[in-house]
């Protein structure tokens, strides 16, 4: 889902985030903020958080698959602070989202994963 309304405009992007977060949806941002929307990420997470647990794990990935890549993992009570770009995708788990291996993973129910501590 994109944070922009350059062609979509705010109201239905809160509302299809409202809408997806309350589903306990799987959730990927892309264009999370930029100079004239530097508050659309942090808007966002008060949105999913109004649904979702504040420990949902979230990732992200700054420059997917360009020279300099980063990536790393937060809480949901985090992301709204978080230095995120136009080059940075985020990604917000479910209530079953774990860190399994240094990575997100959200079982499908075929079986258990164990979750790191």
């Amino acid at each position: 889902m994109s944070l922009s309304d350059l062609l979509t405009p705010w109201e239905v992007i809160e509302r299809r985030l409202a809408a997806v977060a309350s589903a306990d949806f799987c959730i990927c941002l892309y264009n999370p903020r930029s100079r004239k929307r530097a508050d659309r990420l942090s808007r966002a997470a008060k949105i999913m958080l109004e649904w979702k647990a504040p420990d949902t794990l979230c990732g992200w990935v700054r420059n997917i698959g360009r020279e300099g890549q980063q990536s790393g993992m937060c809480r949901l009570s985090e992301l709204g602070e978080f230095d995120a770009d136009m080059f940075t995708t985020v990604f917000v788990g479910n209530a079953d989202t774990k860190r399994v291996g240094g990575r997100m993973v959200t079982p499908r129910g075929y079986r258990e994963i164990p979750c790191e501590r």
